[in-house]
């Protein structure tokens, strides 16, 4: 008796890459049990389902097998509907109903209507729904609580209750669904009065109500449904962890950890997941080693999702060497892993070194997503990468057949607009051939203020506002454009733009973890003892920067057309700089100064880093709202190119 193809199968539960699947493919042709059934839905399902990007080969060798059966559709239906292209699911669903020979059966239809959801089809999703009546699932409580989804994240939640209202006998499953449909629709008190309806509820319809309440930013109704629980699971404990955290809650976040751990229950992949993300927000680079060392020790390390998060907490806190590490370090590399890594890397600047994890990625079998080509993309704009920015661009729609979404669009009119092309990057927006967004104007606009370009910038401004006439930040870009241009007339109109439809301004701010507590500075804010004592160090800084290091305040982009002193005392007050101040205040000597900014680092600001750096022999990490700035013995890891 042959025993290969059935070694094939046990190689298939351990295969994880698309090289060794097409090895234990080959194994299979060589004996000929490729065109058995068996053995080819088996195939099918490892390299549709389990293997990272191999769906497009699953679907090669099932348009290759004769007369496939329903397992075998439903198999590259649920594939696709879990892949960045979930309309092939619907293609592939739509062949099969005109092949009489295979009808669909209630896999067939959950599968296709989350791709349905995943591609936010409504129109998609009623046809589905008739097709669903047509094939007798009416009374199909399995099929009716997947419509009830679909609904949900097409955005009817009048459907989704519809389908919910004609089931004879809804389960829990069908309650906490509507529940989440409503929720996910922005109904928030209709979630709340399904759930107050509900004639059984179990600790699901709770975290569903949890996390429901969370996502839309309800922190205190999701804090007293936690605290009215009589059974809190780990799945509760999580939810809430990734809650705070998401709404920026992040002392409490990791207070809810801490308390995880005290009353013994042990944290699982989410609630591990949630926290780093939360150190990654904010730079919490301590508290985010010490989760590391919990990993290790709890054995946590070989699950690909956490060493995913320690990757993006490492990179998002400034120590890309310890990214690196964890990143190498790894068993199982998926694309996830590999897209963190490349974005961590551009983040701080090192686009050649991100380009060269790429095609090792690709070298490893890996195919990259359309969220690998953004972190790509914007490498090469941070690093003025031009021409491998378009061959990439072009890459990504030729060999992988990605379609470009927004995101691409908006590197591309950042690569242009950081290199000082600015008309090329307008005449790229023109020619796009989907609606630009507020983003990628903004985009436009930013790139004008950085080289000075006032005719185009009064070009893209009725654009921009005619999409988000609100937003602050365009108008006070706009406002620095003109300060720059010292057309103050220009200024005094926006500005009192800004006071007459109640525009306010979003304020600066600057985070700096200090014995593993988060410390926050706001520019202008009320003087305490933390701001008394980063004021009194600054003076003393800049005092020091005037004398050794030549210092003298960059005020061009100053609003307000007052006289030098008063723009010298403006600059002084930002957020970062009190920042670093206190750390220096504080933090021992060889320690790394890590500073997090809401907003991006100002010209001055970024001059006084650089200073500090060579006078204070002191290296300092500042991340700002697009990039890392690795200070070092005078100078930048951007180059002066951000």
């Amino acid at each position: 008796m042959n025993n290969a193809p059935h070694h094939c199968l046990s190689l298939l539960t351990s295969c994880k890459t698309l090289k060794i699947l097409k090895q234990i493919h080959a194994s299979l042709v060589k004996t000929g049990h490729h065109s058995d059934p068996f053995f080819a839905g088996k195939l099918i399902l490892h390299s549709a389902v389990t293997v990272p990007g191999a769906v497009h080969y699953a679907r090669r060798f099932f348009l290759n097998f004769p007369n496939p059966d329903v397992f075998m559709y439903n198999t590259l239906i649920r594939g696709f509907s879990e892949s960045g292209i979930p309309q092939n699911s619907i293609f592939t669903f739509i062949d099969m109903c005109g092949k009489s020979l295979v009808p669909p059966d209630s896999f067939s239809f959950a599968f296709v209507l989350k791709a349905a959801a995943n591609h936010g089809s409504l129109r998609t999703g009623i046809q589905l729904h008739c097709q669903a009546l047509i094939h007798g699932f009416e009374t199909h409580l399995f099929v009716g609580t997947t419509l009830i989804s679909m609904y949900g994240e097409c955005g009817s939640v009048y459907f989704a209750k519809k389908v919910f209202d004609q089931m004879r006998e809804p389960n829990v499953v069908a309650w906490n669904a509507v529940i989440t449909a409503c929720f996910r629709c922005g109904d928030v008190k209709g979630a709340r009065k399904m759930f107050d309806m509900m004639p059984f509820k179990n600790s699901t319809s709770s975290n569903v109500m949890l996390a429901g309440y969370a996502k839309a930013g309800e922190m205190e109704l999701a804090r007293k449904v936690f605290w009215e629980m009589k059974v809190k699971d780990d799945v509760s404990w999580s939810t809430m962890i990734v809650g705070l955290a998401h709404n920026g809650f992040f002392d409490e976040a990791f207070a809810y950890f801490r308390e995880l751990r005290m009353i013994g229950l042990r944290p699982n992949e989410v609630s591990l997941t949630g926290v780093l993300s939360g150190c990654a927000q904010v730079g919490a680079s301590e508290f985010g080693k010490i989760l590391h060392g919990f990993i290790e020790k709890s054995g946590f390390n070989w699950i690909t999702t956490v060493n995913n998060a320690l990757v993006d907490m490492y990179a998002r806190c400034g120590n890309v060497g310890m990214a690196r590490l964890v990143f190498r370090s790894m068993l199982h590399k998926s694309v996830v892993s590999w897209t963190s890594m490349i974005e961590g890397l551009a983040m701080h600047g090192y686009a050649e070194e991100a380009i060269r994890v790429f095609h090792e990625m690709e070298g490893c079998g890996i195919r990259p997503d359309w969220i690998t080509f953004v972190s790509l993309l914007y490498a090469c704009s941070h690093a003025g990468l031009i021409e491998q920015g378009c061959n990439y661009f072009s890459r990504m729609k030729d060999v992988y057949d990605i379609d470009p979404t927004v995101e691409h669009y908006g590197c591309m009119v950042d690569l242009y607009g950081r290199a000082g092309y600015l008309q090329k990057a307008y005449d790229f927006i023109c020619q796009m051939p989907i609606t630009p967004n507020a983003i990628i104007w903004r985009t436009l606009l930013g790139a004008c203020g950085i080289h000075g370009n006032v005719e185009l910038a009064e070009q893209v401004k009725p654009r921009l506002f005619d999409l988000e006439p609100y937003d602050s930040s365009d108008n006070v870009l706009l406002s620095n454009i003109y300060a720059v241009a010292g057309k103050w007339k220009d200024v005094a109109t926006v500005r009192r733009s800004m006071t007459d439809q109640k525009i306010k301004k979003t304020p600066g701010w600057s985070m700096i973890e200090v014995d593993r507590t988060l410390y926050r500075f706001v520019a202008g804010e009320k003087t305490n003892k933390t701001t008394a004592e980063a004021y009194e160090k600054l003076k003393e800084i800049i005092k020091r920067l005037r004398l050794e290091g030549g210092y003298v305040p960059e005020v061009a982009s100053v609003l307000h057309d007052v006289d030098e002193e008063e723009k010298e005392d403006s600059v002084s007050k930002h957020s970062e700089k009190l920042a670093v101040a206190f750390g220096i205040s504080r933090l021992c000597k060889g320690r790394v100064i890590r500073i997090v900014k809401n907003l991006r680092i100002c010209r001055d600001c970024h001059t006084v880093m650089k200073l500090i750096s060579k006078v204070y022999g002191l290296k300092l990490v500042v991340r700002d709202r697009s990039r890392f700035h690795s200070f070092d013995d005078g100078a930048c890891s951007c180059k002066d190119y951000w």
